[in-house]
């Protein structure tokens, strides 16, 4: 299913199932005084983004170091991928939502909360900011703890009143934290309204690293050599470019062009570097396209060169990445590669990468047009905030990491 097609089932359906279910809930609640129980087996809930999977994961390592139980994930088929990345939730515990169509999304649920009961499942932690899907699967998966993000007096996105923990979203804050604070509800024993009422310091929301070993480091660069004959891996910096944005929010693309234009103002910076058009094996003929444009045999297509679970591996070997905001820039934070990453609709103080990362931002007046009030969905069809950015910009941008190659 496409974006707009989710979005609208998410709304027509999604609205009267939560008011529907908000009353049965509460009904229930009256007449069977639901008891407080400590956290024990908790589930996350986090379906559509790649990139939260590893932003999340500050939140789910303190979650583990302070439960007796599991650790349990539930997300969409197609992302299940990036859990594996860091391996913080066991294979085993996650279950995987089939989104390719409605009926099977709806086999999947039914599926879904038979799992839950299965692995007793007590507690529920939904990192979702507008799903009513995701407060349904909260609300009927039989746990007792029911943690997420609540609108209170804003005009927020309704999504019923499944909570037991009302969490405020701080639109002003690193979602990282956002997620911290739903942790931090859970675990407290302290009553509050709204929950959290502490500073969350950058300290923690640090990032844990890949163990990438010599011998899969070496894999990569046999893979680089195998398509560049003249490779020298003491003598030919690798740099990476991730010009793909995905269909959720395509406002975040720059043009091809220009990412040609900085990948020859760098060749012919540094004539010793070569760079890798990254992306996955659907995106290789996009990938060749900017590879004919920039016409130069230092610039590789590299597109599904590598499977998804080697990316630490080759971020390990690369000097730095120049990319839009997407995933790769959220995947590349847990390694020490630079990344370089332009934004537009959305804002790095949000959803920067938890790396070392340089964000390239204009910070126009109507930018960051998405949030959790509009469902990620902007009007704009002219993304001024991404063309304004040039490639002289970018280049004067990212010049100092090219000058500490040559130092």
């Amino acid at each position: 299913m496409n974006v707009d097609t989710m979005r609208n089932i998410d709304h027509y359906a999604g609205v009267p199932l939560t008011f529907l279910g908000t009353i049965i809930k509460k009904t229930i609640d009256f007449l069977i005084t639901p008891k407080a129980i400590k956290p024990k087996n908790v589930l996350l809930i986090e379906l559509s983004e790649m990139g939260s999977a590893i932003i999340v994961d500050p939140a789910m390592r303190k979650l583990q170091a302070n439960i007796e139980g599991e650790l349990f994930f539930v997300i969409f088929s197609k992302n299940a991928v990036s859990l594996e990345l860091l391996g913080t939730v066991k294979k085993e515990n996650v279950f995987l939502i089939d989104e390719s169509s409605i009926a099977n999304l709806a086999i999947s649920a039914i599926k879904f909360l038979s799992w839950c009961r299965n692995n007793k499942i007590d507690s529920v932690i939904d990192l979702e900011l507008f799903s009513r899907f995701t407060a349904l699967l909260a609300a009927t998966c039989g746990a007792v703890n029911i943690v997420g993000f609540h609108s209170f007096h804003n005009e927020g996105l309704y999504r019923g009143d499944f909570l037991t923990r009302k969490v405020s979203y701080n639109p002003h804050q690193h979602i990282a934290k956002n997620f911290i604070a739903l942790v931090d509800s859970l675990l407290t024993e302290k009553q509050e309204l709204p929950y959290l009422k502490r500073v969350i310091d950058d300290s923690e929301i640090v990032i844990a690293k890949a163990d990438v070993s010599d011998e899969e480091k070496n894999t990569i660069t046999d893979i680089i050599s195998n398509m560049y004959e003249d490779f020298n891996k003491d003598k030919n910096p690798v740099i990476l470019v991730n010009s793909n944005a995905s269909d959720l929010l395509p406002q975040r693309r720059w043009d091809k062009e220009n990412y040609g234009d900085v990948i020859k103002k760098v060749l012919a910076y540094n004539e010793n570097a070569i760079i890798l058009l990254t992306g996955s094996p659907a995106e290789k003929d996009g990938a060749q396209m900017l590879a004919d444009y920039v016409n130069d045999k230092r610039c590789i297509n590299f597109a599904g060169a590598v499977k998804f679970l080697q990316l630490p591996h080759l971020y390990s070997v690369c000097a730095f990445m120049l990319t839009n905001d997407s995933g790769p820039a959220h995947f590349a934070s847990i390694t020490d590669m630079h990344t370089f990453v332009i934004f537009g609709p959305e804002t790095p103080a949000l959803y920067g990468s938890l790396g070392p990362t340089t964000p390239i931002y204009a910070g126009m007046s109507c930018s960051p047009c998405v949030s959790a009030s509009n469902h990620r969905k902007t009007p704009c069809s002219d993304n001024q905030c991404i063309k304004i950015i040039t490639p002289d910009w970018v280049f004067n941008t990212l010049k100092f990491k090219l000058d500490e190659l040559t130092n």
